[in-house]
């Protein structure tokens, strides 16, 4: 029954197309149908010439993005350089900033370290990894330390780890301690009719908490800990800058000096700025003062860009040269 039904169609069907099929078209010529192939070859011989001199402009292209980037991630080509580290706003824990510094470190052509820091503080895991870091390079090359409108808190803690510190008079400086705050917003939430119930493992183990206040327990495990980030701080300040614990002590109790008043209390070495800490280089070290400066950046926007360009090589004379038509370019046959 099927067969019978779509028989009439089927004949529809090649009706039509024997209607639509050309009945004067010229049969192809054998001597045209020989050329194919050679046009074939010499269009992807062009193909390969072209793709070629692609590959040689993105050459060029990543020529000049190494000369450009390579001098801002410290490698200079092999020049001996200073390196600048800005070290600015909140101060936190590193990881790439800390590798670029080991990396200037091991880099026979950096000749010295300037610290810029123009930062009120950060956290106590940031300030002591960065001064770890400067600490390490601190053993191999010159380190020293130039504070521009603030280096406070976790500020200061980075520019210890340097040999010479020089700041501006008005230099807001110090503030050496540990600070915890914690709301409490039991009151305002009591007020609201909202309760907030807590199941801990511990008596301490929601200590603080915004949900209610402090415990004595609470507060005093909490100033313990407190107290142990100053004694560390503080100790940081007696190896850094050589003085005695009393005196560090005397003005370790959270107060911001001025440079001037920094000075004075030996916090600082002496009013200045990168000039004088370049010629203090000079002086001191051997390091000349017109070698140039390079800033120490951690890896990230230039080193990708520098990726980008070799990406786009290896895309343009793999995927395009050699892949132009599939792997037949890699073999013609004979004519």
């Amino acid at each position: 029954m099927t067969t019978v039904a779509l028989s009439p169609l089927l004949h529809k069907c090649q009706a039509l197309a024997q209607r639509r099929r050309p009945t004067n078209m010229p049969a192809i010529p054998e001597h045209r149908m020989a050329l194919q192939p050679d046009l074939l070859i010499d269009r992807r011989r062009l193909k390969r010439r072209l793709a070629l001199w692609r590959g040689l402009a993105v050459l060029l292209l990543l020529a000049g993005a190494l000369a450009w980037t390579l001098p801002r991630l410290g490698g200079g080509f092999g020049r001996e350089h200073v390196v600048r580290l800005p070290v600015e706003g909140f101060i936190s824990d590193d990881r790439k900033l800390v590798e670029a510094i080991d990396k200037a470190g091991k880099n026979a052509a950096v000749k010295a370290l300037i610290v810029s820091i123009d930062s009120p503080g950060g956290s106590v895991g940031g300030g002591e990894t960065l001064h770890a870091a400067l600490t390490r390079l601190r053993e191999s090359k010159p380190v020293v330390a130039v504070m521009r409108g603030t280096a406070a808190s976790a500020g200061y803690m980075t520019a210890v780890a340097a040999e010479r510190i020089f700041a501006r008079e008005s230099t807001v400086t110090g503030s050496i301690g540990v600070l915890l705050q914690t709301p409490d917003a039991s009151d305002l939430l009591s007020r609201l009719g909202v309760r907030v119930d807590t199941i801990a493992s511990g008596p301490l183990k929601d200590q603080p908490s915004p949900f209610r206040p402090l415990t004595p327990e609470g507060r005093a495990a909490l100033q313990g800990v407190i107290a142990d980030m100053y004694e560390q701080f503080v100790a940081k300040v007696v190896a850094g800058r050589g003085l005695p614990e009393d005196k560090v002590r005397a003005v370790a109790d959270g107060r911001v000096l001025t440079g001037r008043q920094a000075l004075a209390a030996g916090l600082v070495d002496a009013i200045g700025g990168e000039r004088e800490a370049r010629a203090w280089l000079a002086a001191e070290k051997q390091i000349p003062e017109d070698l140039p400066v390079q800033e120490l950046r951690p890896r990230g926007t230039a080193e990708r860009l520098v990726g980008a360009a070799w990406g786009g090589l290896v895309k343009t004379v793999v995927s395009e040269w050699l892949g132009v038509d599939g792997l037949g370019l890699l073999w013609q046959p004979p004519r």
